[in-house]
């Protein structure tokens, strides 16, 4: 990707912004949301997930804005955060599909012979949702359950989409670890038996 030289009102307006110029910053923002959505939405392959970046590298550079000032060169800088956040979404993304994987496959990786074995089994996975604090659970189970996306689920609670997110993880965790734990008291107690 070529980057082209900063124009002398480019450098005005970067000025602005970093002296705290919201009309300044509003103009930047529409002379690059387009481009850079284009440019993640060819990393992630997702419409939404670009559209969330291109806010939250926006977001960043507002709250940073004092640096604008020693920006040479804004639409290389620019490409090269929007590009370095979309990755580490990407990265966050596939952690949490691993940890939801995991989980699954502690759930679900053997199958028992006996009817009873297999109530067992859900009757430990429900103890261990009943365990969660309240929010998380109710994210847990619309998630899961109702198997209702992100932004449904932040609608329905008035949450934001990455407070959805951070509770479906957390929970995910929560659940895994209440699982082993109860499987290696189960293993222990089972050995002891023969010992």
């Amino acid at each position: 990707m070529s980057y082209l030289a900063p124009d002398i009102d480019e450098n005005d307006m970067l000025q602005q912004v970093a002296h705290g110029d919201e009309r300044a910053f509003r103009r930047l923002f529409n002379k690059y949301h387009h481009k850079l959505g284009s440019h993640i939405y060819r990393i992630t392959k997702s419409h939404e997930l670009a559209e969330e970046i291109v806010q939250d590298v926006f977001l960043k550079i507002w709250t940073n804005r004092a640096s604008l000032s020693d920006t040479v060169n804004f639409q290389a800088y620019l490409f090269v955060i929007s590009k370095n956040h979309a990755l580490n979404c990407l990265k966050r993304i596939a952690n949490e599909k691993a940890l939801t994987t995991n989980l699954d496959d502690i759930i679900f990786e053997t199958q028992f012979e006996e009817v009873t074995e297999d109530s067992e089994r859900y009757l430990l996975v429900d103890e261990a949702i009943d365990h969660l604090p309240p929010q998380q659970r109710l994210v847990y189970l619309m998630s899961r359950h109702e198997r209702l996306q992100y932004a449904e689920i932040a609608d329905r609670l008035s949450l934001s989409r990455e407070t959805v997110k951070k509770y479906l993880q957390i929970s995910t965790e929560s659940i895994t670890c209440y699982i082993r734990k109860k499987l290696i008291v189960s293993a222990i107690i089972f050995i002891s038996n023969f010992i």
